[in-house]
């Protein structure tokens, strides 16, 4: 199973080299990103039924090509030759900074959108949608597209997202307050300690994130970036109304969990410049969630309070860091910031849930413990139509079983 790079760009399971995919049949330069063109085989070298595919979060600007292989390569599921099987042409698209605010890469999907009608051959609507955070940037820009008088019309007639966070995101607080503890006392000196507190505090992640902190001494709570951003999404409908909606979830839909218990010791280090640094997953009730002790100042206790038992609930498990190669999951993660502080480490838990099911399924919210941990019905959604996978996987995991509804899903619309 694939997993992929930090919050959302699909990646190979391994750290080796992943496979170089073909050249493009065409390459745009776009205002705010790039975008890669394969036509179909049965469509001559001509833009006839596109298909736009959005890049998901992580530091830096798109990698098109390891988007490509995750896409066709590294799961279990060949996604783009089976939409050329179809006759549909491929476009992936990737951003110059895939932190930046949803809303700006949401002006290079707009952007996209509006080449590709200019270059298609025919009247074919498009199908337009992404990965995690790309299904929201397509979301956006599609609602934006039907409610700007200035722009046009974008023509599509299936709108589909996979993974994405549309209630949330979930990042353990406990390793938030790690990031930001280690870019505090070492992050000057060595660079390393600072990438991934920064990432958390680039503004698509405060957008996604339903929990955030930007400091160790902050109580959790939606970042500012997120409620702006969810008022910008509610000032052009919410959603693309005139397309058919569909998604798909990496998590089940029964309502079973991935057997993370709550309240246990996740990672542990102990060394000469951090003397104790303790992560714990995410119980109900008030908590402490970090122990935090360098070696010349007081050790800094981390504290939640009302939060759900989020750790171990449905949906798509966090994915591996592009920060830290080699290394699994979030908690994983903490652990590698640890050994590179020279700590013997411990590891019982090195992932957790990260998109929600009722997340990714627009169901319901997630700091709503019952609705995480019970069934979803059809009618929870408002998606026109879903798809939870049969278990809790790696999140953006390109599988048959998700791969090939979505693209029935959009043989439908025919």
């Amino acid at each position: 199973m694939p997993v992929v790079n930090v919050w959302g760009s699909i990646s190979p399971t391994t750290r080796t080299a992943h496979p170089e995919p073909p050249e493009p049949h065409d390459e745009w330069s776009l205002a705010g990103g790039t975008a890669w063109v394969y036509y179909s085989p049965l469509n001559r070298r001509q833009l006839v039924r596109p298909v736009i595919l959005a890049d998901g979060f992580s530091t830096g600007a798109s990698d098109l090509a390891e988007l490509w292989a995750g896409l066709e390569e590294n799961g279990d599921y060949r996604f783009i030759s089976e939409l050329h099987a179809t006759g549909r042409d491929v476009i992936i698209l990737g951003y110059h900074n895939r932190a930046a605010s949803i809303l700006d890469n949401a002006d290079t999907a707009i952007e996209c959108i509006r080449r590709t009608l200019s270059e298609r051959v025919g009247r074919a609507k498009l199908a337009v949608g992404g990965f995690s955070m790309g299904g929201l940037v397509t979301r956006y820009a599609l609602a934006k597209m039907e409610n700007d008088p200035s722009l046009p019309d974008a023509e599509t007639s299936t709108y589909f997202s996979y993974d994405t966070p549309h209630r949330g995101a979930w990042l353990p607080i406990s390793v938030q307050a790690f990031a930001h503890f280690t870019k505090d006392n070492w992050g000057s000196n060595m660079p390393i300690f600072g990438q991934f507190s920064d990432l958390i505090n680039s503004a698509a992640a405060r957008q996604m994130a339903r929990w955030h902190i930007s400091k160790i001494s902050e109580t959790p709570e939606q970042d500012a970036e997120r409620t702006a951003f969810l008022r910008k999404l509610d000032e052009v409908g919410g959603w693309p109304r005139g397309v058919r909606k569909v998604g798909v979830a990496n998590g089940v839909d029964n309502g079973r969990g991935n057997g993370i218990e709550p309240g246990v010791v996740a990672a542990v280090g102990r060394g000469q410049a951090l003397p104790e640094a303790t992560l714990f997953t995410q119980a109900r009730g008030e908590q402490i969630v970090a122990t935090l002790d360098s070696a010349d100042q007081p050790a800094v206790h981390i504290r939640t309070a009302g939060l759900p038992d989020l750790d171990g609930a449905p949906g798509g498990l966090f994915p591996e860091s592009t920060v830290l190669p080699g290394n699994p999951g979030n908690f994983g993660m903490a652990s590698m910031l640890m050994f590179a502080l020279g700590c013997e480490t411990e590891l019982p838990v090195n992932t957790s849930c990260f998109i929600p099911t009722i997340s990714a399924v627009a169901a319901k919210e997630i700091d709503d413990r019952t609705a995480l941990y019970s069934p979803i019905r059809p009618d929870d959604s408002e998606l026109d139509a879903f798809l939870c996978a049969s278990t809790n996987q790696g999140h953006t995991a390109m599988t048959e079983e998700l791969g090939a509804w979505i693209v029935n899903e959009i043989l439908s619309t025919d």
